[in-house]
């Protein structure tokens, strides 16, 4: 009673609270959460969901010899377990799961021999497992998962030989199943799930006959699924989801007849679905998406009755959806997208009453859609884009008013939009572009409360645009371009206060724009282009501060360019081209530092070209065509290091043209159409030489020099000695380590160490870099999203360990400290319109990072990982993602002194912009090469994009780069990650090149396959075994920047080999 009541004592005011029954004047046994046996004595323990928020500490087990159950499940407890928990000599029963108690406490209950159950589930337990299992004989089921606890599995785990239940899962383990667990074979649940297991499994697993839950997903196990699986005919439950398995689906699997769930996806498994499967007709749960698997559907699908989901998307299947899916009266969920399925659509699919969800996208169906489709009543998602669909949609889409989605995009679908969609109020997200609807979309569209994206793009819709889109209050995205809507902008547009994209491009769009647009403030892309709008641009739009891309081209605006479009301080793209717009260029626009798209052209705009133009350090595209602008280009122009494409021709410009890059490499179609433009570009006028200079004669100059020599001396001398009394003077009061300089209002013109204000700035940003902000992780750092007081927006690499806090006494703090100071080093000696700017560096004792631009559209291995937007991503940009990572790649190899080596190129790496421009990020593994060095180094880089030499030598050079470009750009092909074919060509010369390309995207046809055929030839040349046979990049580079001719039609249907022999590939 003592112990207790001291216990009680020590917890928080809650835990005192809820134990006050305890009271001394009554029997203990009688008090809440205690039991006792015959004799009075305590025996067990239970105070299970109340909040004592306290430890253990103060709870005395010698007190409790006769204790055989304690159970304080979800109690909030912390702290560690006291050693003298081992008093408790008959516990048979231990419970504390769900708190948050911490450190190695099976450390604390070795010797407690008589323990049959342990659980210590969801607490924050760490250190390893222990090696001996001698005291655990007893024991039958051992819960530790969703911990901390990492090492390896340890082989004693075989003593415990009357377990029935044993679960790891959700731990740090690594390291391969011992081979003692298969000998455990009173077994029945098995969870090493979500750890970091490697190896096999292997044969032995068989023998592990009365198992009915193994569950062994999320690890990087290899190796092929061993056939002995057949023998646990007790299997219910089988999860191998999210490892590195390979071979093919044992036929043994059919002998399970138990299972009800088996679950293989997201592995590297081929061949064909065993039509063993069909004799699983206990089957509930069905998935093995994300492999490799080939063939047709077998027909034995359909004997499986109980079936409820059946998801077999993203594999390589092919034929016709089988007839037998009909008898599937159960199926709730059924997802065969991103395969090479082919033929209609099964008329008796419409049988199957259940669906809610039912995705055939990416496949090469065709035909019309069934009219039995309108019996799928309780279908809340249906997506069928990028097929070859013909006809209408189903009338009674949205009959059972279930409908949420409905993604239709990339076929041929022709008629009106379904008038059951109408009233479909439950409509989340609508997708029918690139399709030949016609119809009245005023007549067309109904009320949707909760409509977030709706894209109706390239169709043949009339009618104007109704006001209702107004009600659309959820609505993120709506795109009706490029089809034939006439009227005027509705002021209800203006109501939409989520809409982040509207793009009515395209279109017989008549009268003025509204200053209501400007309510819109969450906007980032706004395109009105091609049509026939006129009046103003309203000022009111400069208070969209986040708006990213403004096109208002070939339209009939007037008047003058607001001077307000400078406070969209996120502008990337700004596009008034093709208007009638007059008055000059104002000056506010050279403040729009994130700009790397500026068209102008074809305007009647005047003046001369204010000098804040050359400010826009980022730009990259700019066209001023087609203008009225006079006097010279101002000298600042020779700063845009940025700029690679320019047009200022048909204007009224005189003078030199500026010694940039972009004016040095352009031609004279650039340029010509002027009043007198000299320089060195072909065709044009070469400048004169002059002897005079404003107006003052060589002679005027010397006399001037005469007088300003001495005085300039004399200053600079006073500066000098100034300098060096000051210079004193300051390092006695301050360590100089470095700090910020803010220029015009922006915190990150100029930086170096410690910037003090920005530093509290991101912090402030970030809250403390809260994990809410938090947008990637990586070795060595996290990436955090911060908007900061300037309403600029930039992502923070902070590194996991401050380089001050590192002292250098282990290979990670070293390994930490080397990846900042080599990304500082290689970002800022590097400008690159294709490597990832980088702003600037804090460091301190707290906290250590670098702030880079931010891109919105984030990683390639996001984009192609998202089937929905890869969709949309075709060839020709998949190709310019290529060459601005060969761009970059190339700057780096061969126009840096010392040349860098990336050492890192992964999808994950490549960077896109709104415009899926490729920069390439992640320096943490750069390295200098010294060009007398063979840089022995230890291993950096992604697995499955690293070089095959580095499996057995550490020499970096810039033939690693080209091999890891070269499995970006098979991926950028095939939509995924290239696996196995890249280990060598002849892996693929069975294979059809259709069979190479992405099944999300139509095939390339005409001069885009004969392009592609080059971009592949590219690929596989960078992949060459040999280091020596592979491409440098700057031939990479200029391969992808050449025009290839068309001299050769190839057929989707040859063999990858006979490609290769014709274009001489094969070595």
């Amino acid at each position: 009673m003592v112990a207790l009541l001291k216990w009680r004592s020590s917890l928080g005011r809650q835990g005192r609270s809820l134990l006050s029954s305890w009271d001394p004047s009554v029997p203990t046994c009688r008090w809440m959460g205690i039991s006792c046996d015959s004799y009075e004595r305590m025996v067990s323990l239970n105070l299970s969901y109340y909040n004592l928020d306290g430890t253990l500490q103060n709870l005395n087990f010698s007190s409790f010899p006769d204790l055989t159950t304690l159970v304080l499940v979800s109690t909030s407890l912390s702290g560690t377990i006291p050693p003298d928990i081992e008093n408790l000599s008959k516990l048979n029963y231990l419970d504390l799961s769900s708190n948050n108690l911490s450190g190695n406490i099976l450390s604390s209950i070795a010797n407690i021999a008589n323990l049959s159950h342990v659980d210590f589930m969801n607490n924050s337990l760490d250190g390893t497992l222990p090696k001996e299992y001698a005291a655990f004989r007893s024991l039958t089921f051992l819960q530790l998962s969703y911990n901390s606890i990492s090492g390896s599995i340890p082989g004693s785990v075989g003593n415990l030989t009357s377990l029935t239940g044993l679960y790891l899962n959700h731990n740090e383990l690594s390291g391969p199943i011992p081979p003692e667990v298969w000998v455990l074979t009173s077994l029945r649940d098995l969870y090493l799930s979500d750890n970091q297991l490697t190896g096999t499994i292997p044969p032995e697993v068989g023998k592990l006959t009365s198992l009915q839950r193994l569950v062994l997903n999320d690890n990087q196990l290899t190796g092929t699924i061993p056939s002995s699986i057949g023998n646990l005919s007790s299997l219910w439950y089988f999860l191998l989801l999210n490892n590195e398995l390979v071979g093919s689906i044992p036929q043994e699997i059919g002998k399970l007849s138990s299972l009800t769930q088996l679950d293989l996806s997201s592995n590297r498994l081929s061949g064909s679905i065993p039509d063993t499967i069909g004799n699983l007709s206990n089957f509930e749960f069905l998935y093995l998406y994300k492999n490799n698997l080939s063939g047709a559907i077998p027909q034995e699908i359909g004997n499986m009755p109980r079936l409820m989901h059946l998801q077999l998307h993203q594999n390589n299947l092919t034929g016709a959806i089988p007839d037998s899916i009909r008898k599937l009266g159960s199926l709730d969920v059924l997802f065969l997208g991103g395969n090479r399925l082919s033929g209609p659509i099964p008329s008796p699919m419409g049988n199957l009453s259940k669906l809610t969800i039912l995705d055939l996208s990416l496949n090469q169906l065709s035909g019309s859609l069934p009219v039995e489709m309108n019996n799928l009543t309780r279908v809340r998602i249906l997506q069928l884009p990028n097929n070859h669909f013909v006809g209408n949609l189903p009338p009674g889409v949205c009959r059972g008013g279930a409908l949420e989605r409905i993604i239709g995009h990339s076929n041929f679908f022709t008629g009106p939009i379904p008038r059951s969609m109408k009233n479909c109020s439950t409509l989340s997200r609508v997708r029918l572009e690139n399709n030949q609807l016609t119809g009245d979309i005023s007549h067309a569209v109904g009320i949707y409360p909760n409509l977030v994206y709706l894209d109706l793009s390239y169709n043949e819709l009339h009618g104007k645009l109704p006001a209702k889109f107004g009600l659309y209050n959820n609505l993120t995205l709506l795109r009706i371009s490029n089809n034939n809507i006439s009227g005027t902008l509705p002021l209800e547009l203006g109501n939409m206060k989520k809409l982040k994209v509207l793009d009515l491009s395209r279109n017989h769009l008549s009268g003025g724009i509204e200053r209501e647009l400007a309510n819109l403030q969450s906007l980032l892309g706004l395109s009105l282009d091609y049509n026939k709008l006129t009046g103003s641009i309203p000022p009111e739009v400069g208070t969209i501060s986040t708006l990213q891309s403004f096109s208002l081209s070939e339209n009939r605006l007037v008047g003058s360019i607001p001077k307000q479009l400078a406070n969209c301080i996120d502008m990337r793209s700004l596009n008034l081209s093709g208007n009638e717009l007059h008055d000059s260029i104002p000056v506010e626009i050279g403040k729009l530092q994130s700009l790397r798209s500026l068209d102008l052209s074809g305007n009647s705009l005047t003046g001369e070209l204010p000098e804040q133009l050359g400010h826009l350090r980022n730009l990259e595209t700019l066209n001023l065509s087609h203008n009225m602008f006079s006097g010279d280009i101002p000298s600042t122009f020779n700063n845009m290091e940025s700029l690679t494409t320019v047009n200022v021709s048909y204007n009224q410009l005189e003078g030199p043209i500026p010694n940039s890059t972009a004016f040095r490499n352009a031609s004279i179609d650039t340029v010509r159409g002027n009043k007198g433009l000299c320089g060195e570009i072909v065709g044009l006028k070469p400048c004169p030489l002059k002897n005079h200079a404003n107006g003052r004669s060589e002679k005027g100059d010397k006399k001037l020099l005469v007088i300003l020599l001495p005085t300039i001396g004399l200053l600079l001398l006073f500066i000098i000695i100034f300098g060096l009394l000051y210079g004193m003077n300051f390092r006695t009061k301050r360590n100089a380590e470095n700090e910020l300089v803010s220029t015009n209002g922006n915190l990150l013109s100029i930086w170096s160490y410690d910037g003090r204000l920005v530093y509290e700035n991101i912090i402030e940003a970030t809250e403390g870099f809260d994990s809410k902000y938090c947008i990637g992780c990586g070795a060595y750092g996290s990436v955090y999203k911060a908007r900061l007081s300037s309403d600029q927006i930039v992502a923070v690499k902070k590194l996991h360990v401050s380089p001050h806090d590192i002292v250098g006494t282990t290979a990670t703090e070293i390994s930490r400290r080397k990846a900042f100071k080599s990304e500082v080093r290689a970002l800022i000696e590097i400008r690159h319109r294709n490597i990832v700017k980088l702003y600037g560096f804090c460091s301190s004792s707290r906290h250590s990072f670098l702030v880079y631009e931010y891109l919105e559209a984030g990683s390639l291995e996001g984009l192609l990982t998202d089937h929905e937007i890869a969709a949309g991503f075709g060839w020709l940009e998949r190709r310019n993602v290529a060459r601005g990572v060969a761009d970059a790649l190339c700057y780096l190899h061969h126009d840096c002194f010392p040349p860098i080596i990336h050492r890192d190129i992964s999808s994950k790496n490549i960077l896109l912009d709104v415009d899926y421009e490729a920069h390439v990020s992640d320096f943490g593994t750069a390295r200098f090469m010294k060009l007398d060095s063979s840089n022995w180094t230890s291993f950096a880089g992604t697995f499955g994009y690293a070089a095959p030499e580095l499996a057995y030598t550490m020499a970096i050079n810039e033939k690693c780069d080209v091999y890891s470009f070269g499995v970006v750009a098979l991926e950028l092909i095939m939509g995924r990650h290239p696996g196995d074919l890249i280990s060598s060509i002849r892996n693929v010369y069975h294979m059809q090149l259709k069979e190479i390309l992405d099944q999300r995207i139509p095939y390339p046809r005409d001069e885009i396959m004969v392009d592609l055929i080059s971009f592949l030839d590219l690929a596989f040349s960078c992949l060459s075994y040999r280091p020596e046979s592979r491409p440098s990049m700057k031939q990479v580079s200029q391969g992808l920047s050449t025009q290839r001719p068309n001299v050769l039609d190839y057929s989707l249907e040859i063999k990858l080999g006979e490609l290769f022999n014709s274009r001489g590939l094969v070595s």
